[in-house]
């Protein structure tokens, strides 16, 4: 992949995907809005805690690469954005989904995101996730990777490449301390994150609501 881009720009990239996809009311996002959809603790590997600025400046790197737009609504006075993925990269709805799922959670096998795309895209089986997942690979610009097969694993992951050059070794040693980490449970923390994430969006939908009669 041509577009190699920092931690961050990747994470905004793949929430404006998973919220244009899966809930296209709160779509375009405000700054703040895509800052809390960064934060998320679900659907998130790995959990971070970006401030605006830091969202700020991965939008700027974003718009560098023409993969990222601005949007003015009548009547609006939040700066919203929208990725330009469709447009630059030229992908479908599924293709967009599964994208979206590795940029989020990281290298996933061809089940998991099958499974992990939600409401974003209805994928029918299987073969037809895999085909998808074929399709970014086999690009002239590839944006996805088969990972080797680790020690012990039935099926291989896949990996995009909107990062740049993989280090394969990091990752197997980011996959060892996972197998040995214990399974985290819901915390008071993860809930008021992830209720910040669905004020946000209420703001998001009032403020619409609000333009229609200025």
């Amino acid at each position: 992949m041509s577009e190699h881009l920092s931690p961050e720009a990747i994470r905004v990239l793949g929430v404006l995907i998973e919220k244009e996809l899966a809930t296209p009311e709160y779509y375009p996002m405000t700054l703040n809005s895509l800052t809390n959809g960064c934060n998320q603790k679900s659907n998130r590997d790995p959990v971070v805690a970006y401030e605006e600025s830091e969202v700020r400046y991965a939008i700027e790197e974003l718009e560098k690469h023409r993969l990222i737009g601005h949007v003015s609504g009548a009547g609006s006075r939040a700066e919203k954005f929208r990725h330009a993925v469709a447009e630059k990269l030229g992908l479908g709805r599924e293709e967009r989904a599964a994208l979206a799922v590795l940029l989020l959670r990281g290298p996933q096998t061809i089940g998991e995101v099958k499974s992990r795309s939600g409401r974003m895209a209805d994928f029918d089986s299987l073969d037809a996730t895999a085909d998808v997942l074929r399709a970014l690979r086999d690009r002239e610009d590839p944006l996805v990777v088969q990972l080797p097969l680790q020690p012990g694993k039935k099926e291989a992951r896949i990996m995009h490449l909107m990062g740049g050059e993989i280090d394969l070794e990091a990752l197997e040693e980011q996959a060892a301390a996972e197998a040995s980490r214990p399974v985290a449970t819901s915390s008071l923390s993860e809930e008021i994150t992830d209720m910040k994430s669905r004020l946000a969006a209420l703001e998001d939908a009032f403020e619409r609501f609000r333009a229609q009669f200025e």
